[in-house]
Protein backbone atom coordinates (compact mmCIF):
# COMPACT_ATOMS: atom_id res chain seq x y z
CA UNK A 1 0.00 0.00 0.00
CA UNK A 2 1.67 3.28 -1.11
CA UNK A 3 0.89 6.69 0.93
CA UNK A 4 -0.98 9.45 -0.45
CA UNK A 5 1.13 12.40 -1.69
CA UNK A 6 1.26 14.75 0.96
CA UNK A 7 -0.86 18.22 0.31
CA UNK A 8 0.89 21.07 -1.53
CA UNK A 9 2.31 23.65 0.65
CA UNK A 10 1.30 27.16 -0.72
CA UNK A 11 4.84 27.88 -2.49
CA UNK A 12 3.60 24.74 -4.40
CA UNK A 13 0.60 25.83 -5.80
CA UNK A 14 2.44 29.51 -6.66
CA UNK A 15 5.39 27.80 -8.44
CA UNK A 16 3.05 25.77 -10.41
CA UNK A 17 1.24 29.06 -11.36
CA UNK A 18 3.78 31.14 -12.04
CA UNK A 19 5.73 28.54 -13.38
CA UNK A 20 3.27 27.38 -16.11
CA UNK A 21 1.99 30.76 -16.70
CA UNK A 22 4.85 33.18 -16.56
CA UNK A 23 8.17 32.49 -17.51
CA UNK A 24 9.39 34.61 -14.57
CA UNK A 25 12.37 31.72 -13.19
CA UNK A 26 10.27 29.73 -10.98
CA UNK A 27 10.80 26.14 -10.87
CA UNK A 28 8.06 24.03 -10.25
CA UNK A 29 8.90 21.89 -7.40
CA UNK A 30 5.13 19.28 -7.88
CA UNK A 31 2.94 18.66 -11.44
CA UNK A 32 0.34 16.34 -9.08
CA UNK A 33 -3.06 17.19 -9.59
CA UNK A 34 -3.04 18.83 -6.56
CA UNK A 35 -0.36 20.77 -6.79
CA UNK A 36 -2.57 21.95 -10.17
CA UNK A 37 -5.41 22.87 -8.50
CA UNK A 38 -3.66 25.33 -5.96
CA UNK A 39 -1.80 26.27 -8.72
CA UNK A 40 -4.96 27.20 -11.11
CA UNK A 41 -6.73 28.89 -7.93
CA UNK A 42 -3.33 31.14 -7.89
CA UNK A 43 -3.98 31.89 -11.65
CA UNK A 44 -5.26 35.02 -11.28
CA UNK A 45 -2.15 35.78 -8.61
CA UNK A 46 -0.07 35.87 -11.95
CA UNK A 47 -2.05 37.76 -14.42
CA UNK A 48 -2.22 40.38 -11.47
CA UNK A 49 2.02 40.52 -11.19
CA UNK A 50 2.15 39.88 -15.60
CA UNK A 51 -0.62 43.01 -15.63
CA UNK A 52 1.34 45.57 -12.89
CA UNK A 53 4.26 45.12 -15.01
CA UNK A 54 2.57 45.76 -18.62
CA UNK A 55 0.82 48.98 -16.22
CA UNK A 56 4.07 50.14 -14.80
CA UNK A 57 6.22 49.84 -18.58
CA UNK A 58 3.39 51.45 -20.11
CA UNK A 59 2.34 54.43 -17.62
CA UNK A 60 6.21 55.09 -17.76
CA UNK A 61 6.52 55.76 -21.45
CA UNK A 62 3.51 57.71 -21.51
CA UNK A 63 4.80 59.61 -18.28
CA UNK A 64 8.40 60.30 -19.99
CA UNK A 65 6.26 62.10 -23.48
CA UNK A 66 5.97 58.77 -25.29
CA UNK A 67 2.48 59.43 -26.45
CA UNK A 68 -0.54 56.92 -25.77
CA UNK A 69 -0.10 54.78 -28.92
CA UNK A 70 3.87 53.83 -27.90
CA UNK A 71 2.15 53.30 -24.45
CA UNK A 72 -0.35 50.84 -25.54
CA UNK A 73 1.76 48.89 -27.20
CA UNK A 74 4.23 48.54 -24.89
CA UNK A 75 1.55 47.28 -22.86
CA UNK A 76 0.35 44.63 -25.55
CA UNK A 77 3.92 43.60 -25.51
CA UNK A 78 4.64 43.06 -21.97
CA UNK A 79 2.11 40.27 -21.46
CA UNK A 80 3.73 38.53 -24.78
CA UNK A 81 7.10 38.48 -23.32
CA UNK A 82 5.84 37.42 -19.94
CA UNK A 83 4.28 34.52 -21.28
CA UNK A 84 6.30 33.85 -24.12
CA UNK A 85 3.73 34.52 -26.66
CA UNK A 86 2.37 30.94 -25.06
CA UNK A 87 -1.63 32.79 -24.78
CA UNK A 88 -1.27 33.87 -27.98
CA UNK A 89 0.22 30.81 -29.98
CA UNK A 90 -2.76 28.90 -27.78
CA UNK A 91 -5.20 31.56 -29.64
CA UNK A 92 -3.89 30.66 -32.96
CA UNK A 93 -3.87 27.24 -32.99
CA UNK A 94 -7.33 26.74 -31.54
CA UNK A 95 -8.73 29.41 -34.54
CA UNK A 96 -7.24 27.17 -36.62
CA UNK A 97 -8.84 24.35 -35.44
CA UNK A 98 -12.10 25.75 -34.97
CA UNK A 99 -12.01 27.06 -38.47
CA UNK A 100 -11.00 23.98 -39.99
CA UNK A 101 -14.77 22.40 -39.35
CA UNK A 102 -12.82 19.58 -39.07
CA UNK A 103 -13.92 16.37 -36.52
CA UNK A 104 -12.44 16.62 -32.54
CA UNK A 105 -9.55 14.50 -33.87
CA UNK A 106 -8.92 15.90 -37.33
CA UNK A 107 -8.93 19.67 -35.70
CA UNK A 108 -6.92 18.87 -32.88
CA UNK A 109 -4.14 17.01 -34.77
CA UNK A 110 -4.41 20.53 -36.86
CA UNK A 111 -4.12 22.64 -33.38
CA UNK A 112 -1.02 20.49 -32.53
CA UNK A 113 1.14 21.51 -35.92
CA UNK A 114 4.15 24.00 -35.02
CA UNK A 115 3.06 26.29 -37.97
CA UNK A 116 0.00 28.85 -37.81
CA UNK A 117 -2.87 28.70 -40.67
CA UNK A 118 -4.85 31.65 -41.77
CA UNK A 119 -7.55 31.21 -39.34
CA UNK A 120 -4.84 31.83 -36.68
CA UNK A 121 -2.74 34.45 -38.38
CA UNK A 122 -6.13 36.44 -39.26
CA UNK A 123 -7.04 35.70 -35.64
CA UNK A 124 -3.76 37.21 -33.70
CA UNK A 125 -3.72 40.22 -36.11
CA UNK A 126 -7.63 41.37 -35.20
CA UNK A 127 -7.29 40.48 -31.36
CA UNK A 128 -3.57 42.38 -31.33
CA UNK A 129 -5.10 45.42 -32.74
CA UNK A 130 -7.61 45.78 -31.26
CA UNK A 131 -5.59 45.35 -27.74
CA UNK A 132 -3.82 48.24 -28.71
CA UNK A 133 -6.41 50.45 -30.14
CA UNK A 134 -8.14 49.99 -26.72
CA UNK A 135 -5.43 50.75 -24.66
CA UNK A 136 -4.43 53.67 -27.00
CA UNK A 137 -7.66 55.07 -26.51
CA UNK A 138 -7.66 54.64 -22.92
CA UNK A 139 -4.03 56.03 -22.49
CA UNK A 140 -5.30 59.07 -23.76
CA UNK A 141 -7.40 59.69 -20.82
CA UNK A 142 -4.38 59.69 -18.55
CA UNK A 143 -1.92 56.67 -17.38
CA UNK A 144 -4.08 55.71 -14.91
CA UNK A 145 -6.99 54.34 -17.00
CA UNK A 146 -5.04 52.97 -19.00
CA UNK A 147 -3.14 51.24 -16.03
CA UNK A 148 -6.06 50.38 -14.43
CA UNK A 149 -7.39 48.45 -17.50
CA UNK A 150 -4.28 46.75 -18.31
CA UNK A 151 -4.30 45.32 -15.07
CA UNK A 152 -7.85 44.06 -14.76
CA UNK A 153 -7.59 42.00 -17.92
CA UNK A 154 -4.75 40.45 -17.12
CA UNK A 155 -6.02 39.14 -13.92
CA UNK A 156 -9.80 38.60 -16.19
CA UNK A 157 -7.34 36.44 -18.51
CA UNK A 158 -5.84 34.17 -15.98
CA UNK A 159 -9.61 34.02 -13.71
CA UNK A 160 -10.23 32.26 -17.17
CA UNK A 161 -8.10 29.87 -17.19
CA UNK A 162 -9.41 28.82 -13.06
CA UNK A 163 -13.00 28.94 -14.14
CA UNK A 164 -11.85 26.25 -17.40
CA UNK A 165 -10.32 24.30 -14.57
CA UNK A 166 -13.05 23.27 -12.60
CA UNK A 167 -14.45 19.99 -12.27
CA UNK A 168 -17.03 18.47 -15.27
CA UNK A 169 -14.87 20.32 -17.78
CA UNK A 170 -13.08 16.83 -18.93
CA UNK A 171 -9.30 17.22 -21.10
CA UNK A 172 -9.52 16.96 -24.59
CA UNK A 173 -6.18 14.98 -25.13
CA UNK A 174 -4.47 12.80 -22.26
CA UNK A 175 -1.42 14.58 -22.35
CA UNK A 176 0.19 18.05 -21.70
CA UNK A 177 -1.30 21.05 -19.68
CA UNK A 178 -4.76 20.76 -20.53
CA UNK A 179 -5.24 17.52 -19.05
CA UNK A 180 -2.89 18.07 -15.75
CA UNK A 181 -5.04 20.84 -14.72
CA UNK A 182 -8.74 19.72 -16.29
CA UNK A 183 -11.26 19.17 -13.82
CA UNK A 184 -8.98 19.94 -10.42
CA UNK A 185 -10.41 23.35 -8.95
CA UNK A 186 -13.38 22.47 -7.68
CA UNK A 187 -16.62 24.41 -8.68
CA UNK A 188 -17.22 26.45 -5.03
CA UNK A 189 -13.85 27.29 -4.95
CA UNK A 190 -13.77 28.73 -9.32
CA UNK A 191 -16.59 30.69 -8.40
CA UNK A 192 -15.15 31.98 -5.24
CA UNK A 193 -12.12 33.09 -7.02
CA UNK A 194 -14.54 34.65 -9.80
CA UNK A 195 -16.27 36.70 -7.00
CA UNK A 196 -12.78 38.12 -5.76
CA UNK A 197 -11.48 38.68 -8.97
CA UNK A 198 -14.60 40.73 -9.92
CA UNK A 199 -14.38 42.61 -6.48
CA UNK A 200 -10.99 43.25 -7.21
CA UNK A 201 -11.08 44.44 -10.10
CA UNK A 202 -13.76 46.77 -9.13
CA UNK A 203 -11.63 47.62 -5.87
CA UNK A 204 -9.27 48.95 -9.07
CA UNK A 205 -11.84 51.11 -10.75
CA UNK A 206 -12.56 52.45 -7.38
CA UNK A 207 -10.03 55.15 -7.90
CA UNK A 208 -11.95 56.17 -10.32
CA UNK A 209 -15.30 56.64 -7.70
CA UNK A 210 -18.40 54.46 -7.28
CA UNK A 211 -18.81 54.61 -11.36
CA UNK A 212 -15.32 53.53 -11.74
CA UNK A 213 -15.79 50.58 -9.67
CA UNK A 214 -18.83 49.15 -10.82
CA UNK A 215 -17.31 49.77 -14.88
CA UNK A 216 -14.00 47.20 -13.66
CA UNK A 217 -15.91 44.95 -12.09
CA UNK A 218 -18.46 44.52 -14.96
CA UNK A 219 -16.09 44.45 -17.32
CA UNK A 220 -13.87 41.86 -15.17
CA UNK A 221 -17.40 39.86 -15.61
CA UNK A 222 -18.16 40.39 -19.05
CA UNK A 223 -14.77 38.94 -19.97
CA UNK A 224 -15.08 35.62 -17.89
CA UNK A 225 -18.63 35.50 -19.65
CA UNK A 226 -17.24 35.93 -23.27
CA UNK A 227 -14.68 33.14 -22.14
CA UNK A 228 -17.50 30.96 -20.19
CA UNK A 229 -19.05 30.75 -24.05
CA UNK A 230 -15.85 30.02 -25.77
CA UNK A 231 -15.21 27.59 -23.54
CA UNK A 232 -18.51 25.76 -24.09
CA UNK A 233 -17.75 25.64 -28.06
CA UNK A 234 -14.48 24.05 -27.71
CA UNK A 235 -15.82 21.31 -25.08
CA UNK A 236 -18.36 20.70 -27.68
CA UNK A 237 -16.20 20.71 -31.03
CA UNK A 238 -13.15 19.27 -29.57
CA UNK A 239 -14.60 17.29 -26.54
CA UNK A 240 -12.85 19.38 -24.11
CA UNK A 241 -9.77 21.12 -23.32
CA UNK A 242 -5.95 21.78 -24.08
CA UNK A 243 -3.15 23.82 -23.50
CA UNK A 244 -3.97 26.14 -26.87
CA UNK A 245 -7.64 25.93 -25.74
CA UNK A 246 -6.20 27.39 -22.36
CA UNK A 247 -4.51 30.07 -24.38
CA UNK A 248 -7.39 31.03 -26.06
CA UNK A 249 -9.74 31.70 -23.14
CA UNK A 250 -7.19 33.89 -21.79
CA UNK A 251 -6.69 36.08 -24.49
CA UNK A 252 -10.46 35.97 -25.44
CA UNK A 253 -11.08 36.89 -21.47
CA UNK A 254 -8.66 39.38 -21.34
CA UNK A 255 -9.68 41.10 -24.46
CA UNK A 256 -12.99 41.60 -23.83
CA UNK A 257 -12.28 42.77 -20.30
CA UNK A 258 -9.98 45.77 -22.07
CA UNK A 259 -12.72 46.79 -24.73
CA UNK A 260 -15.19 46.95 -22.17
CA UNK A 261 -13.50 49.28 -19.75
CA UNK A 262 -13.25 51.70 -22.80
CA UNK A 263 -16.97 52.05 -22.98
CA UNK A 264 -19.12 53.77 -21.23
Amino acid sequence: MTDSPAPPAPSDALRFAFGTLTVLPVRVTRWDREAARGGMLCAPLAGLVVGLCAAALGAALLLLGGGPLLAAVATAVVPAVLTRGLHLDGLADTADGLGSAKPAEEALRIMKQSDIGPFGVITLLFVLLAQVAALDRLYADGWAPGAVAAVVAAVTARCALTLASRAGVPAARPEGLGAAVAGTVPVRAALLCTALVAAGCAGAGAAFGPYGALHAGLAALLGLGLGELLLRHCRRRFGGVTGDVFGALAESAGLTALVAMTLG
